[in-house]
């Protein structure tokens, strides 16, 4: 039997290594040979443990599945409680289109070998074969953008450090991912982590660095095991070596650290704290030289750039968001995981047709998009394509694609006093608007929650303050949350009022 069953940390947080132990066991009492791959998760979070079983060569999904569930995948698998169909039919993985995360929980995540029977290193192999103008040429053609949050044109700031005259360069990628309702770049390392290698190895090819870090948060054990034993294997397998090597570091856990500026201190052994631009990383960045920063999903999208060309890539999307963008769905919903898509589906159709609305079965009244920081949008904003520039026009951002659903319950004051909460206790504390704003922005709401109206001119005026003022994202996209609450859902502003009153 050819068994698959995710190590990912969405398997193994709802009992995936108890499953594992439960089909060996099964399987040696049975005296049946089994194959058993640990592979990543398929982002259908709602179902894992998600255990594969392949049947006539079709891999079927069984889930979630308990150890209890295990002696039944021996016996008529038709007849199994948990059975799901083909993997490949679901409703969830039919609809999307799969080009950075194409192996994601397809592969063995540490086999070199199965990663290159998939695809994998084509793209290295091209760009072996092209100057470093040529590279970047390609990448910036493809016209993707920086998927950490600011959609900052990758080959821009590619072209800045290739053409930069130093004697050493470095690629450095930002795997802090702290922001709420964000996996993708987790799910990534831990399903298919030589993807983001061979993405490093490309941008030291067309930069001419010759070492790369990967700053991954202390959360994510699982993502550090994987991605360390993945370098290893590439190192010993020639993939890394003189021309272009690597090593992973682990950050200490502050969320601070998820701007480039502060990973950047932090990883020269400093306290991570923003620092002032200029100078720009490009130009002077780790250790004072040239350096590329971008966040796993930007670097491990480049290898399919390069293997397919960048008109195959910049087919995908609208506007000037091309490509794919890994959707991270969560909060109070039903179908919660990672559903990778062309950019243009409306808010709308990702909310009610893929998350399948709210989990309670109450009416969804806000979507957080972009993480802590982002910006709620009512059900009248939901006919919003998911684009850069479609959502800046509303006020939101797409930020990391992290979106978080709320029903009707939700209290949205109580929630823009959250983000300002958030700000206060993970601000840096280098900036005035960030340190001092935040606490302000605390004090102030909770006026407005006694019911004192006179605050809103107050905490408008400090959040342009804290918008236009801070040294970086942090203070700077702090008001999107609040502001939008205030703007769009007023009542849970005057019910305050009313209840002071």
């Amino acid at each position: 039997m050819k068994i698959w069953l995710p190590l990912d940390s969405f398997a193994v947080a709802m009992g995936g290594d108890e499953v594992a132990e439960a089909i060996l066991a099964e399987a040696g009492k049975r005296g049946v040979k089994v194959s058993l791959t640990r592979n990543g998760s398929r982002g259908m979070a709602w179902l894992e443990p998600l255990v594969e079983v392949e049947v006539k060569g079709v891999r079927h999904a069984f889930g979630p599945i308990k150890p209890a569930d295990v002696p039944a995948l021996f016996d008529d698998l038709a007849a199994h409680p948990k059975a799901l169909g083909p993997t490949e039919e679901l409703d969830w993985m039919k609809g999307q289109t799969r080009l950075t995360f194409a192996r994601v929980g397809v592969i063995d995540p540490l086999s070199l070998a199965d990663y290159h029977a998939h695809g994998g290193l084509a793209g290295l192999d091209r760009a072996k074969g092209m100057t470093k103008a040529q590279i970047v040429a390609e990448v910036t053609e493809s016209g993707l953008r920086g998927r950490g949050g600011a959609g900052f044109p990758t080959g821009i700031k590619w072209k800045t450090v290739s053409e930069a005259k130093a004697d050493r360069k470095y690629i450095v990628c930002n795997a802090d991912e702290g922001d709420s309702a964000t996996f993708a770049d987790r799910m990534l390392m831990e399903g298919d982590p030589f993807t983001l290698i061979e993405g490093m190895a490309i941008a030291g090819l067309a930069c001419g660095a010759t070492k790369g870090f990967v700053y991954i948060r202390s959360e994510y054990p699982v993502a550090i095991r994987v991605m360390r034993a993945a370098v290893e294997i590439a190192r010993a397998e020639g993939v890394l070596g003189a021309a272009f090597d690597m090593e992973i570091r682990v950050g200490a856990g502050a969320y601070v650290c998820g701007e480039e500026t502060s990973l950047l201190n932090s990883l020269e052994g400093k306290r991570g704290i923003v620092r002032a631009k200029p100078p720009l990383p490009a130009l002077e960045g780790f250790m004072g030289q040239p350096t590329v920063v971008n966040n796993v999903i930007s670097l491990a999208s480049v290898p399919v750039i390069l293997a397919k060309g960048a008109a195959y890539y910049k087919d995908f999307g609208l506007g000037r968001s091309r490509g794919t963008i890994p959707l991270q769905i969560a909060g109070n919903v039903k179908y919660g995981g990672l559903y990778e898509t062309a950019f243009g589906l409306t808010l709308g159709e990702i909310v009610d047709k893929i998350a399948g609305g709210c989990f309670t079965d109450r009416p969804v009244k806000a979507v957080q998009v972009g993480g802590p920081l982002g910006a709620y949008f009512p059900r009248a904003l939901f006919d919003t394509p998911f684009g850069y520039e479609e959502f800046a026009a509303k006020d939101g951002l797409i930020g990391h694609a992290g979106l978080t659903l709320f029903d009707d319950s939700a209290d949205m004051l109580a929630m823009a006093r959250f983000a300002m909460e958030f700000c206060a206790i993970e601000s840096c504390g280098k900036c005035t608007p960030c340190r001092i704003g935040s606490t302000r922005g605390v004090e102030t709401l909770d006026r407005l929650a006694r019911g004192d109206a006179s605050a809103i001119p107050i905490l408008t005026d400090l959040c342009n303050t804290m918008k236009l003022g801070s040294l970086c994202a942090l203070g700077g996209f702090t008001p999107y949350p609040v502001m939008s609450a205030l703007t769009h859902f007023p009542d849970d502003f005057a019910r305050a009022k009313e209840a002071a009153e």
